[in-house]
């Protein structure tokens, strides 16, 4: 069985909500929010949270087996600029290629909304993380000392931005 990716709108809540959480639970020390941030929200806060980004998610059959979303700069002069947010590849699934079709159905949604750069931002302990970014054309160009707390460890953000149009 394949894997498809689609975007997501309001009425994929629940596939939203378990492949998140899901990312939240197994991998908590590469996001900066919490599962528990997320627990206790309601399907309209959930809605909200899929109004505020384009949510991608890949589905084997029915289930969601990843995700990547993409925030874009509100601001008239920065609305060139989008942050991916919420990176997540199940386990079974990481080695197959997923995470770079993801992010290629991501980069050409962005390209057709008129987007030309692409950032992120990834804790300094993912290495393998920030390694897949790399191959993928993303180049530091920063960090933020101390930016992401976990289990009471300052870990510094490194900022990443990939140019996906001239």
């Amino acid at each position: 069985m394949g894997v498809a990716i689609r975007l997501l709108g309001t009425d994929d809540v629940e596939a939203f909500r378990t492949v998140r959480l899901e990312a939240l639970r197994t991998e908590s020390a590469s996001f900066a929010s919490s599962a528990e941030d997320w627990e206790g929200l309601s399907a309209e806060e959930w809605r909200g949270r899929m109004v505020d980004a384009s949510v991608f998610v890949a589905f084997r059959g029915d289930v969601p087996v990843g995700i990547m979303g993409l925030m874009r700069q509100r601001a008239s002069k920065m609305a060139h600029r989008a942050t991916l947010v919420m990176v997540y590849v199940h386990q079974e699934q990481r080695g197959t290629g997923l995470a770079k079709r993801l992010l290629e159905t991501v980069a050409d949604h962005a390209r057709k909304a008129g987007i030309k750069q692409l950032e992120l931002a990834v804790s300094a302990e993912n290495v393998v993380g920030a390694r897949f970014y790399e191959r993928q054309g993303f180049a530091e160009v920063g960090r933020i000392p101390g930016g992401f707390l976990h289990e009471g460890r300052e870990i510094d953000d490194v900022l990443m931005v990939r140019r996906i149009a001239d």
